[in-house]
Parts: structure tokens; C-alpha cells; sequence
């Protein structure tokens, strides 16, 4: 797009098939937003997020994850 620069900030291979690529995207504006590209197959989505945004969605991932892989408790 025109006006504005981009810079990788990682490419993730996910489960499946899919590839999670995530862009630092700086706008001649001076806004500033996370690019977060999801590629299943043919099929491409596209996020742009803002910092508040990304930090509520960074606090729930890394919860999650720390859920998911911590060793179950027996009742």
C-alpha cells in the first residue's frame, strides 16, 4: 500500500498448514499497527492491530498457552 512501510517480525508455521506472519507497519500518518496475516491454503486473512489491542490479545494468548501446557490437577 501506498504510505506506508513494513517490517517482519516473524513468520510462525501453525498446526495444519497455516502460517501466521506478523508485520510491524508504519503509516506516513505516524500511526503504527501490528500486521497479522493469516495464510490457510488459498485463503488469506488479514488483521491490523492497534498497540491496546495487541497487548489484551498478547495477555490472553500467553494465559492460554501457560494453561494449556501446565500438567493438569487431579480433583
Amino acid at each position: 500500500m501506498h504510505g506506508e512501510t513494513k517490517e517482519r517480525l516473524e513468520t510462525l508455521t501453525a498446526p495444519y498448514g497455516r502460517e501466521i506472519r506478523l508485520d510491524d507497519v508504519r503509516f506516513e500518518s505516524r500511526m503504527r499497527l501490528l500486521r497479522v496475516t493469516i495464510r490457510e491454503g488459498m485463503r488469506i486473512t488479514v488483521l491490523d492491530v492497534d498497540p491496546a489491542t495487541a497487548l489484551a490479545w498478547a495477555r490472553t494468548m500467553t494465559e492460554w498457552a501457560e494453561n494449556a501446557t501446565a500438567p493438569e490437577k487431579k480433583a
